[in-house]
């Protein structure tokens, strides 16, 4: 009498890295994500994007993908080949990964069955990525394209939290168009807006994230150059009014009832930088408060927002919640972002884990959801 086999682990493909500022920051997220991977239930495959866009096959190695010396990982540390590529899905019918070299057959890496992209900004975080994957029908874990475009333009994310009564702050959209044919009427305007709600004002990428390309701006004199700073990240710019208060941030995770939120965390001001930019969050390694010493009411109410954005921008998965406490006693939301980050020192595992749900199994319930979710509309 034979036995049976055991039926085949799910394989997960992690993919890291990007053609974007915050590709070494992808990096750390995915050395954190695969340590915390469980062998026993899964098998994973590594599989970095360079900085120049091409798809590599990386070495499974948590270890090298941390700060060493203040300086950040990059996939080219990583990858396996210097030439090589890694062809995923591109039909529905198919979860065949591919490995090329050059002047070599192909070799079949095997079938995946979900994909964890765990790459921030653009051309990954914003619905590229999870629109390639949706045509060929692979799960994948996060929001699909929609709330990921949305996830990533602060712009249209403030315009449909306005639209769902959420309170966001003041701000103003410089348009790539507007700046390169008439800058004296987008400075102008963006002097208007600064007049009316008061300096300073922060100058940000539309679409960036980590705290990439952020000026805090006292006055006309700084303008400029802090225009061409957030341009270097993204053509299209927001220009946001210094709003004062308490940093506070919130993550929503997906459960099988729907949406929850966790304790929330405080980021309290870091006496050596203007304001909680990358160096903060990544090489000085600033760390929030959690859970955040809120009333009760507060924490309800915090909670209760962030899953009304969550619901608003049609996420799925995962979410970290950014808001303000005002002075007033009133929370406006900052944004969303649909890929937080995992890094040990970042604030959505943190919250989580003070919420009762642990980095192993938060990773876990994340690859499930995708799994047990089906591909195309829903």
């Amino acid at each position: 009498m034979s036995s049976q086999s055991p039926a085949p682990k799910p394989r997960v493909a992690v993919v890291f890295g990007g053609r974007n500022s915050e590709h070494q920051i992808s990096v750390l997220t995915a050395g954190a994500v695969l340590s915390a991977i469980d062998r026993d239930k899964y098998e994973v495959l590594p599989i970095g994007i360079t900085a120049d866009g091409r798809w590599a096959l990386a070495a499974d190695d948590p270890a090298r993908m941390a700060i060493e010396d203040r300086e950040l990982p990059t996939v080219e540390q990583l990858s396996e080949s210097d030439t090589g590529g890694v062809l995923l899905p591109v039909s529905p019918g198919s979860r065949e990964v591919v490995h090329t070299e050059p002047g070599q057959v192909p070799k079949a890496l095997g079938e995946i069955d979900v994909v964890f992209p765990v790459l921030h900004g653009p051309y990954g975080e914003d619905g590229t990525l999870q629109g390639m994957l949706e045509l060929a029908e692979v799960p994948y874990v996060g929001s699909g394209v929609l709330s990921s475009a949305v996830g990533m333009d602060k712009e249209y994310m403030k315009r449909i939290f306005t639209s769902f009564g959420l309170p966001v702050g003041p701000y103003v959209t410089v348009r790539p168009r507007e700046w390169e044919t008439d800058p004296a009427a987008a400075r102008k305007k963006i002097v208007d807006f600064a007049s009316e709600q008061g300096w300073p004002v922060f100058v940000k990428p539309a679409r960036a994230g980590s705290s990439m390309g952020i000026t805090k701006v006292e006055g006309l004199a700084g303008l400029d150059e802090a225009v061409e700073t957030a341009r270097r990240h993204d053509p299209k710019i927001i220009v946001e009014s210094l709003l004062r208060g308490r940093e506070i941030e919130c993550g929503v995770l997906e459960f099988e009832d729907g949406p929850r939120a966790s304790v929330p965390a405080e980021i309290p001001p870091v006496s050596n930088h203007d304001f909680y930019d990358f160096e903060a969050k990544y090489i000085d390694s600033a760390s929030g408060i959690v859970p955040a010493p809120l009333t009760e009411e507060q924490t309800a109410r915090v909670r209760e927002l962030a899953v009304r954005a969550f619901e608003a921008a049609s996420c799925e998965g995962l979410v970290r919640a950014d808001f303000f406490l005002g002075e007033d006693g009133e929370f406006v939301i900052n944004e969303i972002n649909t890929m937080p980050g995992f890094t040990p020192i970042s604030m959505y595992p943190r919250m989580w884990q003070e919420t009762g749900v642990g980095y192993p199994e938060l990773v876990d319930r994340l690859i499930q959801s995708a799994l047990n979710r089906p591909t195309g509309l829903r």
